[in-house]
């Protein structure tokens, strides 16, 4: 047996307890740094485990660092484990069906990606143990990646500056090596304060909250064409002043997710919505407090380890799927629209264009993927993720894992739905196993970890990472 069967073996042996955590992180579904319930999955396992656990770290109680072993490389693993708002639905229902009226819900899957890293850990930590292979593995629980940003947070106060590597996975509808960019974003709350008066008595002694609001909105929408084309801006109304249409509504929020390639662009459209939002105060003789929530740098993807990580994907991220995974997949493959339905086919026929058409048809009408795509580093982006403030401290890698419906998007019912799935426990050992065993090349090839720390500070020029979050601004 090479060390990485015994490897994927051991995870294999140990799988129920990795699946266990996953659908009891799927049954308690929160947000943001507001993980209690989710986090406390992991520690019995750790602490089993014998890896030495510390808790909150860079001022959130639900972050830790559990490490085994000592000295260098020392590689890191990132764990995920928040939700999402109004996204809960009931498990393996082929249709949208919540179990909670705006209630909580894994629609980005992160109960798994949360316990293949777990998996990917134990894996590795085991191997060392048994045949006393010498370097550290710390897993990293991260809390708030789809909104608050945990990781930019931990970046900030040096919890991974001691890295020599890290590692990350994501779960997805496509097999694949995470080889792009990603957006940077900034997450701001916009406080408009006016004063409440009758609006049909009394409406010139009232200042509209609400009216600042919506200038802001439409000056925003005037600023968009004066933009980068990758940027993105996106907004929501936290408050608009209450539900009396008869009141100047003295409060207004609006918060905003400011999106471009680069930190630097998306902070130059951040300082301009600012001078919008003050615009519109003034405009509506009100105040506008601007309130920095979290920031999210770019993602940098390492060569050198990407590549590794992809011919792991190769050998290891296969889910084994059965005809029965296959037809209860079918149930979300079928919610999907004509028209997503033939976009498979085009993303199948730019990933694999030597293919024929009758291959390029089969691969778009699979309930999961099962192909590959081949491994091709670009530099566009889309989306965001605070693993980029990782990637700029520390070699990364990640790829994602076809453990979710193909064609449904992330952030979905359907992912939701499938959280508790065979197809998706199967995801989370394969994900576990393709990270343990490429942390295995790291910790028996310094070659590889020179190699990548050498490309990493090229990719840089020279640049240091500086957290885009004030430092003023705590999680919360």
């Amino acid at each position: 047996m090479t060390p990485k069967e015994e490897i994927t073996q051991i995870i294999e042996e140990k799988k129920q307890e990795f699946i266990d955590a996953a659908d009891q992180i799927w049954a308690t579904p929160e947000t943001r740094f507001a993980t209690d319930r989710s986090v406390a999955n992991f520690y019995p396992i750790l602490e089993r485990e014998g890896f030495q656990v510390e808790k909150g770290l860079a001022h959130m109680k639900n972050a830790f660092v559990a490490t085994y072993g000592s000295g260098k490389p020392v590689i890191g693993i990132l764990a995920e484990y928040d939700a999402l708002g109004n996204l809960s639905q009931k498990a393996d229902c082929g249709q949208h069906d919540p179990l909670v009226k705006g209630g909580n819900g894994h629609g980005c899957g992160h109960n798994l990606l949360g316990t293949g890293s777990l998996a990917g850990a134990v894996g590795i930590k085991e191997y060392m143990k048994r045949h006393e292979l010498k370097g550290t593995i710390q897993l990293f629980g991260c809390p708030a990646e789809e909104s608050g940003y945990g990781k930019a947070f931990m970046a900030r106060d040096g919890v991974f500056s001691d890295l020599d590597v890290a590692l990350s996975w994501h779960p997805m509808d496509i097999n694949s090596a995470w080889a792009q960019s990603s957006l940077a974003v900034f997450q701001v709350y916009y406080h408009f304060k006016g004063t409440a008066a009758h609006a049909a008595a009394a409406p010139e002694q009232g200042r509209s909250a609400l009216d600042a609001a919506e200038l802001m909105n439409i000056g925003v929408q005037f600023l968009r064409e004066h933009m980068i084309d990758a940027a993105r801006v996106h907004y929501a109304f936290i408050d608009a002043g209450g539900e009396s249409a008869n009141v100047v509504q003295p409060s207004a929020t609006l918060y905003y997710f400011i999106r471009a390639p680069k930190v630097e662009q998306a902070q130059e459209i951040y300082e301009r919505v600012n001078k919008i939002a003050k615009g519109a105060a003034l405009m509506t003789e009100t105040q506008v407090e601007i309130d920095f929530d979290s920031a999210c740098a770019n993602y940098v993807p390492n060569r050198a380890v990407t590549t590794d990580l992809y011919e792991n994907l190769k050998e290891y991220g296969s889910l084994g799927l059965t005809k029965a995974d296959e037809e209860y997949a079918q149930r979300y493959y079928d919610t999907l629209t004509a028209e997503t339905k033939e976009s498979l086919k085009s993303r199948a026929q730019l990933l694999h264009p030597d293919a024929s058409e009758t291959e390029i048809e089969k691969m778009a009408a699979l309930p999961v993927a099962t192909d590959l795509a081949p491994l091709h580093f670009t530099n566009t982006a889309s989306g965001s993720t605070d693993v980029g403030d990782v990637s700029w401290v520390v070699p990364t890698a990640q790829f994602m894992l076809a453990c979710e419906p193909q064609g449904t998007p992330a952030h979905s019912w359907q992912w939701a739905a499938n959280g508790k799935s065979a197809v998706a426990h199967k995801g989370v050992l394969a994900a576990g196993k393709v990270l343990a065993t490429t942390a295995f090349d790291l910790l028996t090839k310094p070659e590889l970890v020179a190699k990548a720390k050498e490309e990493h500070a090229k990719m840089l020029g020279g640049k240091k990472y500086i957290s885009a979050i004030p430092e003023n601004v705590l999680p919360r």
